[in-house]
């Protein structure tokens, strides 16, 4: 699109105009007070998501947990029938190069203000990176985190840190602020869409993500040295080097979010950028957030997907595990479990309230029946017809929250 677009509320509306109609992804080439370009609605439609990732990890998933179930006691003809895994293996990790395009340009003057970051919604408390790929390292021992985490540009050189309760980045910077030092943090922008897909998954706290994402990438991520405290990825649009310092708050929002609600202003770590990398013709990627079915709706139904060969091997009752992403995905969840014995149903279901993100659930449906999950009104009336609430139904008050339960007014759809 070569016209003239305001960051500000207009190439917004137009994203959620073209995600409605089921459009294609839009190229802001000329976008007001900006020296880059824009694009959004990459993963707009459940076809480009499996474009952009592919149909191999999901395959390789399920032949990792069919080699679980299958390879204890080893023996020798097992382990020859695992020899394409073992291949696969060899792909899996970082590689060090020597130069890449995310180093083209490299510049301590840092303008966040010349981003074409977006304000989405107009009761937004400014404009927010809504892509950003965070990545810290344990202040301790060996150990990364990369994850997604919005941040609102406070000015040139200056962002908040949204990092919400159960995040890795999080408690590596809980570390060092109980010390009196600054984090290291680097955020990467654009890339392989595979660090997209491992930022946002409910992995355990010392899995690494960049393993997974290049499992689904099906190569070795390249990474430049050199640039700062953090290895960069060569391939990706934007680097923003810098550190978040120990007892630093400024208030963060308030923010146009999933439940078609704003989340209220609270106070977050700031992150200060020292320098900024990128490529020579980099492309800036943005996202809105708003009330489904949005862009992110399809990456986590994509995720879903994914993951879900794995949940019965972490969790053996559970054998089938839905999020809505209609409701935000936070909201409520279906799944079916083991009824081997009285009651092991409700084991299942405390089970799956404790790991990660799946415990800022809040509406919990299980059955040890066949049914499918993603049908939700036959997931319902599948429940209901079988339930007595006087037994069947349990509320349990005062459970994980984070900001999303904190919302003030209705967005302007």
């Amino acid at each position: 699109m070569e016209a003239p677009v305001d960051p500000r509320l207009e190439a917004a509306e137009i994203h959620r105009r073209v995600i409605a109609a089921g459009g294609p992804a839009l190229l802001f080439t000329n976008v007001k007070g900006s020296d880059f370009r824009l694009v959004t609605n990459l993963f707009g439609t459940a076809r480009r998501a499996e474009l952009a990732f592919g149909e191999r990890p999901l395959r390789l998933i399920r032949r990792l947990v069919e080699l679980a179930e299958t390879l204890l006691p080893p023996t020798p003809a097992a382990l020859w029938d695992a020899r394409d895994v073992a291949r696969e293996a060899f792909k899996v990790g970082t590689r060090r190069v020597p130069k890449g395009p995310v180093v083209d340009r490299s510049t301590t003057d840092v303008r966040l203000d010349r981003l074409p970051a977006l304000t989405c919604w107009p009761e937004d408390g400014g404009p927010f990176i809504t892509l950003p790929l965070v990545y810290t390292t344990h202040p301790d021992r060996r150990g990364h985190n990369l994850g997604m985490y919005r941040m609102q540009v406070y000015d040139a050189r200056t962002t908040g840190m949204h990092w919400q309760i159960g995040k890795g980045g999080g408690y590596h910077y809980g570390i060092a602020e109980a010390r009196g030092q600054s984090l290291p943090a680097t955020v990467h922008l654009g890339g392989p869409p595979a660090l997209i897909l491992a930022a946002v998954a409910p992995l355990p706290e010392n899995v690494p993500e960049m393993l997974l994402a290049s499992l689904i990438a099906g190569e070795r991520i390249p990474q430049v040295h050199g640039h700062g405290r953090h290895p960069l990825v060569a391939t990706s649009e934007f680097a923003l080097i810098g550190e978040v310092p120990p007892r630093v708050r400024r208030p963060e929002g308030p923010f146009g979010d999933h439940y078609g609600y704003y989340s209220l202003q609270h106070d977050y770590p700031v992150f200060q950028v020292r320098q900024i990398a990128h490529r020579a013709d980099a492309i800036f990627p943005a996202t809105v957030v708003g009330k489904p079915r949005q862009e992110d709706f399809f990456i986590g139904d994509l995720l879903q997907e994914l993951l879900s060969p794995l949940f019965p091997l972490v969790m053996p009752a559970v054998e089938k595990l839905w999020s809505y992403g209609e409701t935000g995905y936070h909201s409520l969840a279906g799944g079916i479990v083991k009824q081997r014995y009285a009651r092991e149903a409700m084991a299942s279901a405390f089970r799956i309230l404790g790991e990660g993100q799946l415990s800022l659930t809040k509406f919990l449906l299980l059955t040890d029946r066949y049914v499918d999950l993603k049908d939700f009104r036959a997931t319902l009336e599948h429940v209901l017809a079988r339930t007595r609430p006087e037994t069947d139904l349990y509320v349990l008050s005062n459970l994980s929250m984070d900001t999303l339960d904190y919302t003030g007014p209705a967005v302007n759809e």
